[in-house]
């Protein structure tokens, strides 16, 4: 079924001569559908997210059936083909550098949030799947691109996206030592991205939008998700401790910035392949 939605989004439609509340409504309704399909990983995982017991099931503690129903997912998307090779093996990317930033943060020297509950599958700390949390990003903008037919104009030299990327991956680590500077890279994406428009396509015509308008969508909706989550004690801010309390909206910010990091590592990704790819 979802393989047919997919061959239905992905092909080519007739054009339709059609304005007003009318097309309005036609582009709307195919781009929440398109929305909805990309956000398939994501809205699965955090659904299992608020719907799994804290006490576990059938003896094993959340954070384990968590990890089980991620890979699960995994699985089952490469094998009926709604996800490629190619873009598991990006999530797969995307995993590695979330678990690592969570290592970090929840080491016994900076301790900015940790994850209350018991686990067989915890390391360094970090519940094995939290890596997925980070890979569910990555998953939405990976399907996003396809289904959305993406390209996007006046990128910036590549070398300069990557370096800001690299620079705010960096200053998650680096500003519990020497400085919080988020915002001055904040302002460094906004001069790099500030002609950059990506086009995508709801229906039969394209559409653009602001790159930097994207970013800035997409972090706020991980910020509400995130609030969901700590929430239902997935994993806890010290300030949450006694009771909850609401994410500060300064980490509207920070997600931003890592969606930021996260696109260039598609983008480039993308590029590299493009440059290398040989037709047959």
């Amino acid at each position: 079924m979802l393989q047919a939605l997919d061959a239905r989004l992905l092909a080519v439609p007739p054009p339709l001569e059609l304005a007003g509340w009318r097309r309005l409504a036609l582009e709307s309704a195919y781009f929440t559908v398109k929305e909805a399909r990309a956000c398939l990983f994501a809205g699965l995982f955090f659904a299992a997210v608020f719907l799994m017991p804290r006490d576990g099931l059938f003896g094993l503690p959340r954070y384990d059936l968590l990890l089980v129903f991620a890979l699960a997912v995994q699985v089952w998307m490469v094998w009926t083909k709604l996800e490629t090779v190619d873009e598991l093996k990006a999530i797969c990317l995307f995993h590695a550098v979330g678990f690592a930033l969570e290592a970090f943060k929840v080491s016994g020297s900076i301790q900015s949030w940790s994850y209350p509950d018991f686990a067989y599958t915890k390391v360094l700390g970090v519940p094995l799947f939290s890596g997925f949390m980070y890979a569910a990003i990555g998953s939405y903008m990976i399907q996003a691109w396809r289904l959305f037919d993406l390209r996007i104009r006046h990128h910036p030299p590549y070398w300069m996206a990557v370096t800001v990327a690299l620079l705010i991956y960096a200053n998650f680590f680096t500003h519990h030592y020497i400085g919080d500077y988020r915002w001055y890279l904040a302002a460094c994406a906004l001069g790099l991205y500030a002609r950059t428009v990506v086009v995508f396509r709801p229906y039969d015509r394209d559409r653009r939008m602001p790159l930097l308008l994207a970013f800035v969508l997409i972090g706020f909706f991980i910020w509400l998700a995130e609030n969901i989550s700590t929430f239902y004690g997935i994993w806890k801010y010290p300030n949450q401790l006694g009771a909850w309390s609401a994410v500060h909206v300064g980490k509207w910010s920070s997600w931003s910035l890592l969606v930021i990091m996260t696109f260039t590592i598609i983008a480039g990704l993308k590029h590299i392949k493009s440059r290398i790819h040989v037709p047959d």
